[in-house]
């Protein structure tokens, strides 16, 4: 189990640090943005706009999976 706890406000690759297991994750929820370099710099909260997701659930779905 991990220590860590995902938060709307951390930047996607810091989440993909915590568990490279998210990337699955985080395709499923229509987040295509793991890749991109936008990924360094945008935080979950800012992809989750552009991507119409609902980032207080993909917050959880994502603690969820590392719990």
């Amino acid at each position: 189990m991990s220590e860590k706890k995902i938060t709307k406000d951390m930047i996607i690759a810091d989440i993909l640090k915590v568990d490279e297991n998210l990337i699955p994750v985080l395709l499923n929820a229509g987040m295509h943005c793991v890749g991109c370099p936008s990924s360094l710099g945008e935080t979950l909260e800012e992809a989750a706009e552009v991507h119409g997701i609902d980032a207080d659930e993909l917050c959880e779905l994502l603690n969820e999976f590392i719990a």
